[in-house]
């Protein structure tokens, strides 16, 4: 019982640096410590479940990358915009698969526990976990972008053909009908 009271004050130590908490604390006269640790097993309890489980996994998706991005906006040192760059891929690559495969997943157990931690992996500052598959599979898959460039150019150079040949019949239909 003593190391869970020695850990919950390690919590509560860190817990002063967030005046919302303090605030939070002496409105409910509920330790923060105990408001931050049910909150949290609530969180999980209903990720398990499923109530509301895609919302919270969105939120926390969001919020966070969201605050960090917009940091790295009016930051000088670009080293981060991979980071949340290849991030916000990911989680518009989720985006979408969810609004194509949305009946399908349902089937699929904990999945939102799984895209939880998933995402929370790719963008943690301690794991960078976007920045981890930009380097480790993108990077080399994109450097074949000239492969993709010269392919797009043919498709262009074609629809272009097949567009003229379409004016030209018109204007020979055209001809004929007059």
């Amino acid at each position: 019982m003593d190391q869970v009271q020695d850990k919950l004050l390690v919590l509560r130590n860190k817990l002063d640096q967030i005046p919302a908490l303090q605030q939070a604390e002496e409105k409910t006269k509920v330790p923060k410590e105990y408001l931050v640790v049910g909150g949290g097993a609530l969180l999980i309890i209903l990720l398990f479940v499923g109530t509301g489980a895609g919302l919270l996994c969105s939120l926390v998706g969001f919020v966070y990358p969201a605050f960090q991005s917009l940091k790295c906006i009016e930051n000088k040192n670009k080293g981060d915009d991979v980071q949340w760059l290849v991030y916000w891929v990911i989680f518009a690559f989720f985006g979408i698969l969810e609004s194509f495969a949305n009946f399908l997943l349902y089937w699929i157990p904990f999945y939102y526990a799984f895209k939880l931690a998933f995402l929370m992996w790719a963008f943690l500052p301690q794991t960078k976990g976007a920045k981890f598959l930009y380097d480790s599979f993108l990077k080399d898959f994109l450097k074949k972008e000239n492969r993709i460039e010269s392919a797009m150019a043919d498709a262009k150079k074609s629809a272009e053909s097949t567009a003229e040949e379409l004016v030209n019949a018109a204007n020979e239909a055209l001809k004929k009908a007059e």
